[in-house]
């Protein structure tokens, strides 16, 4: 991956910059298979944060799958329990200013 287009913490510079190529890679150094649940929500991350610019909270993305999962545990273990910062970074959002 180009150095240049990730900040310090692997996050990418520009959300403009990212493809599924990168995500698959930055997946795979974070140790994260991707599955079909990772892709939507991933997709709704993207869509959130193109409309908000934020990251969305495990809580709002938990109540948009609901019919697909029954704990927000769950969301976060598929991030290997770290959900804003792994998937906020497969997803191509820059660094937000929160507590990660």
């Amino acid at each position: 991956m180009k150095n240049n287009i990730f900040d310090k913490n692997g996050h990418l510079k520009k959300y403009k910059n990212w493809n599924t190529k990168i995500a698959k890679k930055i997946a795979k150094k974070e140790k994260i298979k991707l599955k079909k649940i990772h892709w939507k929500i991933i997709k709704i991350i993207r869509k959130f944060y193109s409309k908000f610019e934020r990251m969305p909270s495990i809580l709002m993305v938990y109540k948009i799958l609901k019919k697909e999962t029954n704990k927000t545990i769950y969301i976060n273990k598929l991030f290997n329990n770290n959900f804003i910062k792994i998937s906020s970074k497969i997803s191509g959002i820059p660094k937000q200013n929160i507590c990660m």
